[in-house]
């Protein structure tokens, strides 16, 4: 069957592309040869990692061969990002990256520093998770409302410490665009993921942080942590009492924590084909769903067309808020 034909009747019926998905293997019998791996540019712990995980053993299962994680942390996500970028591309070393993707080498032009990768150095193959942004405070801490939170920030300026994944990644962006809005100053703790960043501060050495619902849930659960604002549109359905800060006041503090997996540029377009196939049948099966939903982040699966737009999109409003940002410690 015509490849063209195959992802068309794909897109027409999800029940018969995994019926066909087996025709598909046929067609590629030299790919895979051997394992595969999907390089998560962040320490485990963080959104990347738990969108990562699950895919791998579902691709692993369809693809008959390992598909193996490798974190690769560093610079908010450049040095793994870059890594990918530039690896080679056959189909057998990937990305499962975020939103932060084409902030980071805009932050590398603002200071002027050689540009580690492009966005468009590589393919988007699928998106996976997409979650408002959360912010989050230990539980001892002095703050019920994100009123008391700003108050206290105007009443010492660069004096609250936030963790983030790392100077103009995810989280950090998060952060300073509620601070800037908010008019306040805060004072920035890298971390090299959220991972470590969420064990700081439930170990007490920074006072807020960041992430992604489903990072977050595990502790705002056990009683560690308190969720204070959404930087969604609507509020997250894990979190479903915790106000928006569009609710709050801050019409303009708007972020999403994306997770999708992503190729090196020349990656031929049959292997990305069978991937956006395979990827298809995986955010389907019940079992990816119940992990995902479990861990408080929903599924929020786009093919490649749909992805590519929407991180076109995404990318330039990020972009825009990096330029008003500025240089940030």
């Amino acid at each position: 069957m015509n490849r063209r034909r195959l992802l068309g009747l794909l897109a027409a019926s999800p029940a018969l592309g995994a019926s066909l998905t087996h025709g598909a293997h046929a067609q590629l019998a030299d790919w895979p040869a051997h394992n595969i791996t999907i390089v998560v540019p962040f320490p485990p712990g963080g959104q990347a990692d738990l969108a990562a995980r699950p895919i791998a053993d579902a691709l692993q299962r369809v693809l008959h061969r390992a598909v193996l994680v490798e974190n690769r942390g560093g610079a908010g996500g450049k040095i793994g990002n870059a890594y990918v970028a530039r690896a080679e591309p056959d189909g057998y070393t990937l990305l499962c990256t975020l939103s932060s993707l084409a902030v980071l080498p805009e932050a590398d032009r603002l200071f002027g520093r050689p540009v580690a990768y492009e966005v468009g150095d590589l393919i988007p193959v699928a998106r996976i998770l997409a979650d408002p942004t959360v912010l989050a405070v230990a539980a001892a801490s002095p703050w019920r409302t994100l009123d008391d939170f700003i108050a206290d920030a105007r009443r010492a300026p660069g004096t609250i410490p936030y963790g983030s994944s790392g100077s103009y990644g995810t989280l950090h962006i998060a952060m300073e665009m509620f601070a800037a809005e908010a008019d306040i100053k805060l004072l920035h703790v890298p971390y090299s993921g959220a991972g470590p960043a969420l064990n700081a501060l439930i170990g007490g050495n920074i006072q807020a942080l960041a992430s992604a619902p489903g990072v977050l849930k595990p502790q705002a659960d056990a009683g560690a942590i308190r969720i204070l604002a959404n930087w969604g549109a609507e509020r997250a359905p894990s979190f479903p009492e915790v106000k928006t800060f569009r609710e709050l006041g801050y019409p303009n503090v708007e972020f999403y924590i994306w997770a999708g997996l992503f190729a090196p540029r020349a990656t031929s377009e049959d292997v990305v084909d069978r991937l956006r196939v395979e990827m298809k049948v995986a955010m389907a099966d019940p079992a990816i769903i119940r992990i995902f939903e479990g861990a408080g982040s929903p599924p929020a699966w786009q093919d490649a067309p749909e992805f590519a737009a929407f991180v076109e999109a995404d990318s330039a409003r990020l972009i825009e808020a990096v330029r008003k940002i500025g240089k940030v410690d």
